[in-house]
């Protein structure tokens, strides 16, 4: 009878890679509470992130590999330890591992809709998640959040409200319905400090910050009070939005902030007999990506119902779960997820903010 040794699993886990990081998972020290009792081994697979697309993968690979050495039963635990960016973020009081910013050039992308969900799809995983609504001139999450109102403050501190397991905060909670907000860039730089400093936002795996659209003062605010670990780039497949939207990319290298990617919004209908209509064109956001050398995310699909799901406060990822929409969303939100695990374990593209 073959002895299953602790040296023998993990030799045979040093040879599983973590597809994202490629590396190996005992390098990695992603085994954890590995024991063995006769044939039976059972171990956990600590993965950089709740919403890792490629889990199936890692723990069927991790089994096979130690069942080849004659373990049976063998039993695989995923867990998730979200790593921290390394970044200083004085203001936030409560650690937030990754500040993700998500911008668009200009406006009607379905930015703040691709924000939400890409919020809950994290939230639905594990993972702590909160959402900023940056947005200072027209804050719309609370609305699409479902969440229309905020907690009292306590001890002279903002209580976030909560939907779906996401934080939020909103312009939307602090001023009167339909009132306007007419404010220059310093009343706008204190509002965002604000939202930072002043906020009961707890330890978040997750901060995801919808910015208002354009190149102004708001991404400039942000950037210069809260190191970002990187910017996600909403774009529409038609021309004059990848214009803008490039403009938007450019604006955020300047300011070293690392580019996690591009998601291609409304970018076709599917239609009854199941074709697809290209409404705004095809395939600009993938080729803007590959124009500006950053990963293409992914394509999110015209969908009546996320138009509903925003109107209703239920994201259709929420709403309508297996619907083409909630599923691009959710794969998007996996791929952000895995290249912000790259970018904190590995430090490439790891920003300094440096604005005068």
């Amino acid at each position: 009878m073959t002895t299953i040794t602790r040296d023998a699993v993990l030799a045979a886990l040093s040879k599983v890679q973590e597809p994202e990081l490629h590396q190996d998972l005992v390098t990695l020290g992603m085994v954890r509470d590995l024991s063995i009792e006769g044939k039976a081994v059972r171990f956990t697979v600590m993965l950089t992130t709740p919403a890792c697309p490629l889990r199936g993968r890692i723990e069927k690979e991790a089994r096979e590999a130690v069942e080849a050495l004659g373990a049976s039963p063998v039993t695989v635990k995923l867990d998730s330890d979200v790593p921290n960016d390394g970044r200083m973020r004085g203001l936030v009081t409560a650690p937030v591992k990754n500040a993700i910013a998500v911008a668009s050039g200009k406006g009607g992308v379905g930015k703040s809709t691709v924000s939400v969900n890409l919020a809950v799809a994290l939230a639905q995983s594990g993972a702590r998640v909160g959402l900023m609504d940056a947005d200072i001139y027209g804050p719309n999450l609370p609305t699409m959040m479902g969440a229309p109102r905020m907690p009292n403050p306590r001890e002279n501190r903002l209580i976030p409200a909560e939907s779906y397991g996401v934080k939020i905060m909103s312009m939307g909670y602090l001023v009167k319905p339909g009132q306007p907000l007419i404010w220059r860039g310093p009343m706008l730089n204190s509002a965002i400090r604000q939202f930072l400093g002043d906020v009961e936002w707890g330890e978040l795996d997750y901060l995801i910050i919808d910015l208002p659209p354009g190149t102004g003062d708001a991404p400039l605010s942000l950037a210069q009070a809260l190191p970002l670990s990187g910017v996600v780039i909403v774009t529409l497949p038609q021309q004059v939005s990848l214009e803008d939207a490039s403009r938007g990319l450019e604006m955020f290298r300047q300011l070293d902030v690392p580019i996690l990617g591009v998601i291609e919004n409304m970018s076709y209908l599917t239609l009854p007999d199941g074709s697809k209509m290209d409404v705004f064109g095809q395939g600009g956001g993938e080729k803007m990506a590959q124009h500006y050398g950053v990963p293409f995310l992914g394509a999110i699909p015209m969908n009546p119902s996320v138009r509903v799901g925003g109107d209703n406060g239920k994201p259709i990822i929420i709403a309508e779960p297996q619907s083409d929409a909630a599923q691009a969303l959710k794969a998007a939100a996996e791929a952000v997820a895995a290249r912000m695990s790259v970018l904190a374990l590995t430090g490439n593209d790891a920003p300094t903010i440096n604005i005068v």
